[in-house]
């Protein structure tokens, strides 16, 4: 077969109209971020708040890494009267309604007057993005059939990438840090208020998307946890059962290899991606310059390398993918330690955006499209909460020590982020471990070939 029809078959997959779901589901997991993130941090930064502060103040999304403890309860438990809805759109409903609360409750709040409830007001949109993603994540998978996955995964995971930065970054984010920026200067807090109207627009679209069929647990998973005690049942079932299923399919070796990875692969960008804000604003940046280039530029970047990169793993395997996207990555922050090093210059900011939002794109197709290969369609919710967690836990919890890291190097900028990169090192090398376990234990664990 040759490139140019597999090029042309791989892009008529987008044809699907259930991509235009999962656009919009990505948007709403995207968004949060910007919430407890990035307006956020220069809320903070406004108020007066130390580098360390600041870093710190993002471990509110631990509870990104630790969404697999209640997966269960999303990925099965029906909810009155808005179950009928389906089992994962009335889940993303009420995580959206209680945002939609917490950004109302979180624009009466002040940071230099109560630092404490504002924390508590990030934690709860985190909390509630969080258990929303398990729902979404779930949705994404099961929206297409076992037979549809293979060349459907990968496209699903650019989609919805795309729809997370048009969320975070190039719609939502921009957008956000407008509000606040020099330009239209609106105060913080009305800032959030403004920002609270598009959930409400966003629960009125998820009312117009499809629900998926989620597939029952099997009678022979049901027979391995009977009980007498339905507590008991429950915890076996719904619990336990998830757990014991992924270790059994890929084999110890290989399940622990496979969570590992996802816990170190991207802890250099998630450092430097929570110090970024700072750093701009620091060597001189105006906000409004950040929401045109980081926010805008940025996500459109990275919507564009999505669908590349969508087109890359499909052709070459998501191993191959992440291989490029950690090398990328490496290079993107050793492009943001001469910046430092130069000072504002918009055509340096500009190229390094480029090679980070590239690696971003790349890294992050990959990563969804791995997990997913790895995620069994019984308890899908549990299984992909639980692997995106680990990753997670790198991301927000071991990455909240950034700013830490920072003042402790007296704000010497450049070797932060030349840090940062090296961070990469370990990620590639056990990358290419999980490749030869892969390859070796394919046809005994069920390994799909495409990883």
């Amino acid at each position: 077969m040759s490139t140019q029809k597999t090029l042309k078959q791989s892009l008529t997959q987008l044809l699907d109209k259930r991509f235009v779901m999962i656009f919009l589901l990505g948007f709403s997991s995207g968004f949060p971020w910007v919430l407890h993130g990035s307006v956020m941090t220069l809320w903070l930064q406004a108020s007066g708040l130390s580098r360390s502060a600041i870093g710190y103040f993002g471990a509110v999304a631990t509870v990104y890494a630790v969404n697999w403890m209640w997966a269960p309860l999303i990925d099965r438990y029906r909810l009155p009267v808005l179950g009928r809805l389906g089992q994962r759109r009335s889940w993303i409903l009420l995580t959206q309604a209680a945002i939609l609360l917490s950004i109302l409750v979180l624009s009466s709040t002040d940071p230099t007057q109560n630092l404490v409830f504002v924390s508590l007001c990030a934690l709860s949109i985190a909390f509630f993005s969080a258990t929303q993603d398990i729902a979404v994540d779930a949705y994404r998978i099961n929206i297409f059939s076992k037979e549809e996955a293979d060349d459907k995964m990968p496209f699903s995971a650019a989609v919805s990438t795309t729809g997370w930065w048009a969320g975070y970054g190039f719609l939502g984010g921009a957008f956000a840090l407008y509000l606040g920026g020099e330009t239209l200067g609106f105060s913080w807090p009305e800032v959030y208020r403004i920002l609270a109207l598009l959930y409400v627009v966003m629960m009125g679209l998820v009312l117009l998307i499809k629900e998926p069929e989620v597939e029952p647990i099997s009678a022979i998973a049901e027979s391995q946890t009977v009980s007498h005690n339905p507590v008991v049942h429950w915890f076996k079932t719904y619990i336990e059962a998830p757990f014991v299923e992924f270790f059994s399919r890929c084999g110890l070796k290989l399940g622990f290899s496979i969570l590992l990875l996802l816990l170190v692969f991207r802890l250099g960008e998630a450092m430097l991606g929570r110090m970024s804000l700072v750093f701009y604003g620091e060597i001189g940046f105006s906000t409004d310059e950040i929401a045109l280039y980081s926010k805008f530029f940025g996500g459109l970047v990275t919507a564009a390398f999505s669908l590349l990169g969508a087109l890359i793993n499909t052709r070459f395997g998501v191993i191959k993918g992440l291989m490029v996207g950690g090398i990328a990555m490496a290079s993107s922050n050793l492009l943001f330690a001469l910046m430092a090093i130069t000072g504002p210059n918009v055509n340096l900011l500009l190229v390094t955006l480029l090679v980070d939002n590239f690696s971003a794109a790349f890294a992050t197709v990959a990563f969804i499209s791995f997990i997913s290969y790895f995620t069994s369609r019984t308890f899908t919710g549990t299984q992909y909460a639980l692997m995106s967690s680990v990753s997670n836990f790198g991301r927000t919890s071991l990455a909240a020590g950034s700013g830490g890291i920072v003042d402790y190097l007296e704000g010497d900028w450049a070797l932060f982020f030349v840090l940062t990169a090296l961070m990469v090192i370990p990620g590639l090398l056990l990358l290419l471990w999980i490749g030869k376990q892969i390859r070796q234990y394919q046809d005994k664990y069920d390994v799909p070939q495409e990883a």
